[in-house]
């Protein structure tokens, strides 16, 4: 694999890249931009996507406004990008909150919430640009999960639902799209330096429900965990970034990238712990065979 992407590729790409006001989005659009590539960043606030990239921006930049729950804006977004660029070679559909809490904690309107953007979201822009993909028969459809896809966590039954919704939804489209040359990485970070921990990022339940009390000390541990870790994570958002380039310029990108010591240690560990189950009632499982 190779260890650095370059900073004059013969061929620009184009990117597509959603949630890029901030955090992993704004790394990886900063990453393609400085190797040379188109980039169309998008995210709620074009405004606010144009501030996070000021440094680097130039006329391979292409700034858009894109809520990710609305399939008529990924349209329009995507006959933008079109328009300016002519393809579109990689999506990375990286828009996306954490809603933590304990699950009889977080009521129903935050929980169609979350799949609203981290599945429906992801689902409504690789349907806009699927298309454009087919008829150029290339492209690669970056998905970022989280290692939440490989295991659960206490207080995070909701994000790591949505998650590994993404990896299952990943798991299926890949075989399906790569007859058209399209390639599918499901990418599933640990810990990263951003502001994915802070206020505006992350969401509670609301704790007003009839069980509140049972879990109050639980959610006041996880709530202080989480404060504790924001912005000392170990993971540092230009080096994925680096990593998807070097992943997009691949002959045969995984499936499956787990990025991040802390991550691949849990996904191992998540490995062996399937690994166990399956074993263990092996024999009571096979015996519900007929005969």
């Amino acid at each position: 694999m190779p260890s650095s992407t370059s900073t004059t590729p013969t061929t620009p790409s184009t990117w597509f890249i959603t949630g890029a006001s901030r955090g992993l989005g704004a790394a990886i659009a900063r990453a393609a931009l400085r190797a040379g590539h188109h980039v169309v960043a998008t995210g709620r606030d074009a405004a606010a996507v144009r501030a996070a990239l000021a440094a680097d921006a130039s006329d391979r930049l292409l700034a858009l406004a894109l809520d990710v729950t609305r399939p008529d804006q990924a349209l329009l977004a995507v006959g933008a990008a079109l328009d300016r660029f002519g393809r579109i070679d990689v999506l990375v559909n990286n828009a996306g909150y954490g809603q933590l809490g304990m699950f009889e904690d977080v009521d129903a309107a935050d929980v169609e919430a979350q799949f609203a953007t981290n599945v429906f979201g992801l689902m409504h822009v690789t349907r806009a640009v699927l298309p454009t993909l087919r008829a150029q028969r290339s492209g690669h459809v970056f998905n970022l999960s989280s290692v939440g896809g490989w295991a659960g966590f206490a207080g995070a039954s909701l994000y790591c639902a949505s998650k590994f919704a993404v990896e299952g939804f990943s798991a299926s489209l890949a075989p399906e799209v790569a007859p058209f040359g399209i390639r599918v990485t499901s990418v599933a970070p640990g810990f990263f330096r951003t502001d994915f921990l802070d206020a505006r990022s992350i969401r509670y339940g609301s704790g007003a429900t009839a069980a509140q009390a049972d879990y109050a000390d639980a959610s006041a541990t996880l709530r202080a965990t989480y404060d504790g870790h924001s912005h000392q994570q170990a993971g540092d958002p230009a080096k994925l970034a680096s990593a998807l380039l070097a992943l997009a310029a691949h002959p045969q990108p995984p499936l499956n990238f787990v990025v991040g010591a802390d991550a691949v240690g849990m996904a191992l560990a998540e490995i062996e712990r399937l690994r166990g189950d399956v074993q263990a009632w092996r024999v009571l499982s096979e015996a519900t065979e007929h005969g």
